[in-house]
């Protein structure tokens, strides 16, 4: 047994084997000469002190505290090294799990990106420097990646790293991203706004078939709406309605949003919701049981809106393709020319400031977003 001593408490750890006592030297503590197996013994003993030594020195050089207990829980379960690859199926799975589907698709894409690139991911966290860093990003650009989805792919893998990291599998001293900067992956995209009076156009547009009228409907609650996106309009059901206001989680960020309902919007509910489907609008029904059979539905919706409203911009003379992400985009714009607070509102709604956007429209009492939103219309 081996014994630990820590404020004034003691713990015995078996080593696992058992010896005649005529082969052991009590006062010694340690194997007489003349006992079988001597060496491998010691040996085995030593290892073991070794162990317990490096741990309680780790222990105290990252300030932390232990007990004999906890100590010996970290000897004899050790965190088991996992490879990069055996983390990106673990945070896949994750978030499988928490239905974050567009999250997951992303993360497998960089997983398969980096299987082709490096052959294989059965390599540690440690053998990511910025030597590697940098020859992914030059084999990303010979397959002529664009550059933003480039920027995705690193600021993926960042995320990854820093997972590695929350885990203890890496040390964070070795943590690349702090030289290999990601930000410098980014190419600015055309801004995807239309102004108050094309949107107004969009919304009192008369659609000849129940798609293109659909197609409008999903547009002007989108952009009366906070800019809510198509997938979290799908899944909205009377539930979300409480006390005037549209409260919904985020499928994409789970952030809880808070919005006061416009009349306009309750006119679109009105006009959409049938009372035998719990769902507000015509996209999702009873039908659609599995995940996967709700995500397939919305991404065959979003198709024909997206394709329907594309005709209706050319229609109406829009100089860009009309989509509902443009009714996201519209809304913050919007609110802005109007001169509304950026404290309430962000400028930007492009990838990298979406949490943001959520955040400042979530920090604000129900008046002063009611307030502020009066300058939609």
């Amino acid at each position: 047994m081996i014994r630990i001593c820590k404020d004034g408490k003691k713990k015995y750890k078996s080593l696992g084997l058992s010896l005649n006592p005529i082969y052991w030297d009590f006062k010694k503590g340690k194997p007489k000469v003349r006992c079988p197996n001597k060496a491998a013994i010691e040996k085995l003993i030593s290892e073991k002190k070794r162990e317990f030594t490096d741990e309680i020195v780790k222990l105290k050089s990252e300030n932390k505290e232990f007990t004999t207990n906890t100590l010996a829980d970290r000897v004899s379960n050790p965190v088991k090294p996992r490879t990069v690859g055996e983390v990106f199926l673990a945070q896949i799975q994750r978030l499988s799990e928490e239905k974050r589907r567009g999250y997951m698709l992303s993360t497998q894409q960089v997983y398969n990106s980096l299987i082709k690139f490096n052959r294989h991911l059965n390599i540690y966290f440690s053998d990511i420097d910025i030597t590697w860093l940098r020859r992914y990003e030059t084999w990303l650009r010979s397959e002529d990646i664009a550059e933003n989805t480039i920027g995705i792919r690193f600021r993926t893998l960042r995320a990854i790293y820093n997972v590695a990291i929350e885990e203890k599998l890496v040390k964070s001293e070795l943590y690349p991203f702090k030289s290999y900067k990601v930000s410098k992956l980014h190419k600015g995209t055309a801004k995807r706004a239309i102004t108050k009076e094309e949107v107004n156009k969009v919304i009192i547009y008369q659609g000849t078939n129940e798609y293109s009228k659909l197609a409008v409907d999903l547009f002007s609650f989108s952009y009366l709406m906070g800019g809510i996106n198509f997938v979290d309009i799908a899944y909205l059901t009377k539930e979300n309605l409480i006390d005037n206001r549209l409260i919904y989680t985020r499928r994409k960020t789970k952030k809880l949003i808070k919005l006061p309902l416009q009349d306009k919007a309750v006119e679109l509910i009105e006009k959409n919701h049938n009372s035998d489907n719990q769902y507000l609008f015509p996209i999702l029904s009873s039908f659609h049981k599995t995940e996967q059979q709700r995500a397939n539905r919305v991404h065959k919706v979003i198709t024909k809106v997206n394709t329907r409203l594309k005709d209706i911009g050319k229609e109406l003379g829009i100089p860009i393709d009309l989509t509902t992400y443009v009714a996201r985009h519209s809304f913050a714009t919007v609110l802005k020319r109007s001169g509304v607070s950026t404290s309430i509102i962000s400028e930007s709604l492009g990838h990298s400031s979406e949490k943001v956007t959520q955040i400042y429209l979530d920090s604000f009492d129900n008046s002063q977003m009611k307030d502020a939103m009066r300058n939609l219309l």
